[in-house]
């Protein structure tokens, strides 16, 4: 798996550099596309990239921001990584930014696929995708042992996937790997050392064990203690 470690000193210092670096991607795809996708993940760890990258000074206008994935919960819910993005994203600047939502109320993701796909399919492929990973090497929604994982890991999966995982509490909804490994530009953001060990963990494993290797082949991966 060929892809690049970048290390910084503290979280500070990786904020600010993998926001001007997401921001310097969107530029330069920019300088030859009409619109771009910026797919990011939720979660906690993305926030202080957030409260950077959304004061980067770009045309924010001809930018699509769009989820990695989300939990099947409310825009209201302490859990929506949709209201994170909005409160902490899609400010200052990026307010200009057209979100690509990945919710809409149903009882089930199932009931609403091909309407989120539909708003999505015209914009593909991905320009610059932020992923995560767990301490389990998943990453968006994409998690060893969920009940969809073949289909997220097929290489003609669908765009989205519904996932239902243990240790979930709700249904989650993904992009497929498929989907995020056709992005333009890729980066895992990644801290602590129990992950940057999970991620030599995941070395020669299969991406049904560790479904970040789906996704890692020429990604820059910036970890911080």
């Amino acid at each position: 798996m060929n892809y690049e470690l970048q290390t910084y000193p503290d979280r500070e210092m990786l904020a600010m550099d993998l926001a001007n670096k997401l921001a310097g991607d969107l530029r330069t795809i920019l300088t030859h596309e009409d619109r771009v996708v910026l797919a990011v993940p939720g979660g906690t760890s993305p926030g202080p990239v957030f409260d950077d990258l959304c004061a980067a000074d770009l045309d924010w206008s001809r930018v699509d921001v769009m989820l990695t994935d989300e939990r099947w919960v409310p825009e209201d819910s302490d859990r929506s990584n949709t209201r994170l993005i909005r409160e902490r994203l899609l400010v200052n600047r990026a307010a200009a930014a057209r979100l690509l939502p990945l919710y809409v109320p149903a009882h089930e993701p199932e009931e609403v696929l091909a309407e989120l796909e539909s708003q999505i399919i015209d914009e593909l492929p991905l320009a610059v995708v932020l992923l995560g990973m767990g301490n389990d090497m998943h990453t968006a929604s994409i998690f060893p042992g969920a009940d969809q994982l073949a289909k997220a890991l097929d290489p003609h999966a669908p765009i989205l996937v519904p996932m239902r995982a243990p240790g979930a509490p709700e249904p989650r909804i993904t992009l497929s790997a498929r989907v995020l490994n056709e992005a333009i530009r890729k980066h895992v953001l990644i801290f602590g050392d129990e992950k940057r060990e999970a991620l030599e963990n995941a070395r020669g494993k299969l991406p049904e064990d560790a479904p970040i290797n789906a996704v890692l082949d020429g990604a820059t991966v910036h970890w911080a203690e």
